[in-house]
């Protein structure tokens, strides 16, 4: 039970990690709870209705954890977001030493280590999928919203395109879907 409760507080603190979308609905931040389990249920819908031939169930695990990281690093946001180039800097050094604090934590969830890991090398398709769709989600949470979080930071569209691509063609998968993205959200800035 003790160790279960540990667990627990450790997945209150994910989520209490905010990331930069906002929400126009209710002008909240979205947490990486929200962000995770969304990512997950993408994952999965596309997965299974373009019959992608990728393990559903690695794809979750991935998606699910790819974060969890940020309960001890926290959330930097991309290049898009200027004012955040010192966090960017230190981001791969602050989630290493996340990883080990983890590890500590939580020795025997070994199945988790092997999963953050797996997903920070992209060793396999399921990884490069869930890596770039997760660049893709905020994109299209954004655009359902009119652009609304780009405009209250400051964000160009054109700067996104850029910053987003190359990682978002790690999945060929996910890429046909940002390409149909790519006009939509440029009528957001006329």
């Amino acid at each position: 039970m003790e160790k279960l409760l540990e667990f627990i507080e450790l997945t209150r603190k994910f989520r209490a990690v905010k990331r930069r979308v906002i929400f126009a609905e209710d002008k909240q931040q979205e947490n990486d709870i929200e962000h995770s389990f969304q990512l997950a249920l993408t994952a999965w819908y596309l997965i299974n209705t373009d019959k992608i031939k990728l393990d559903v169930e690695k794809a979750l695990k991935y998606a699910l954890a790819h974060d969890l990281v940020e309960v001890y690093a926290g959330d930097t946001p991309s290049a898009v977001h200027r004012s955040y180039e010192a966090e960017r800097h230190t981001k791969k050094a602050r989630e290493e030493e996340a990883l080990k604090r983890i590890k500590k934590e939580f020795p025997e969830f070994k199945e988790l280590h092997k999963i953050i890991h797996a997903y920070e090398k992209r060793e396999d398709k399921e990884s490069r999928f869930v890596y770039a769709l997760d660049k893709v989600m905020p994109i299209l949470n954004i655009y359902l919203d009119k652009g609304y979080s780009w405009k209250v930071n400051d964000v160009k569209v054109k700067d996104v395109i850029a910053y987003k691509k190359d990682q978002i063609a790690e999945s060929p998968e996910v890429k046909k879907y940002f390409d149909q993205l790519v006009p939509l959200i440029r009528k957001l800035e006329l």
